[in-house]
């Protein structure tokens, strides 16, 4: 479970056989009236499910049910998922009023509002790069600027390995009293990065 939504990355060895397993995928039951966000590579398939409508952007039943015919799928041929090769990517602008801000960005990127927080946050409408999530700012940053800082969701299992590895590499904790629905970490020049989970959100 991810931020947005159900991932899995499928290590395939080979672009043929993740084709292979993709149009397996495409004949399961129910898959044309609900079909999953797909990602072919040369070694490996990655595979989201999200059910995104008017008021609602995040798992659902179906979902869970089709990520169980498609694991079924995956074990049948040999693979299995690799928890540690999966994540998704989000931005966070920071600003005093939201509203002042999020058109830029909107105009920008080519990016829609996201359904059930179209206020808040925006995505881009064909699903391949990453979020955007408006964060307010109590006060504006001292030279008037504003902030910007990333958030990368991994498995809740992932995020101890991915914290220590970060810390190794010169980070610092910022902020952990969140955990373990996030971390924040700051690199040497004090950008931040948040280690978020979905344990404690579903």
């Amino acid at each position: 479970m991810l931020g947005d939504g159900a991932c899995a990355y499928f290590r395939t060895g080979s672009f043929a056989t993740g084709a292979w397993f993709v149009q397996a995928i495409g004949a399961l039951p129910g898959v044309a009236d609900h079909p999953p966000d797909v990602d072919v590579r040369r070694d490996g398939v990655t595979v989201r499910l999200i059910t995104i409508a008017h008021n609602h952007y995040g798992m659902s039943q179906r979902d869970v049910a089709l990520a169980r015919q498609i694991t079924a799928v995956a074990r049948k041929v040999g693979l299995s998922a690799d928890p540690s090769a999966v994540q998704s990517l989000l931005v966070i602008p920071g600003a005093t009023v939201t509203a002042e801000v999020l058109p830029f960005w909107q105009a920008v990127l080519g990016y829609e509002p996201r359904r059930d927080s179209p206020d808040e946050d925006l995505v881009d409408p064909r699903g391949r790069a990453p979020g955007f999530w408006f964060e307010r700012m109590d006060q504006p940053r001292p030279d008037g600027g504003g902030a910007i800082h990333v958030a990368i969701w991994v498995p809740y299992e992932e995020a101890g390995a991915r914290i220590a590895a970060a810390l190794a590499a010169g980070g610092r904790m910022v902020r952990d009293e969140f955990a373990p629905s996030w971390w924040t970490l700051a690199d040497a020049a004090g950008n931040e990065a948040d280690i978020p989970t979905a344990m404690g959100r579903y």
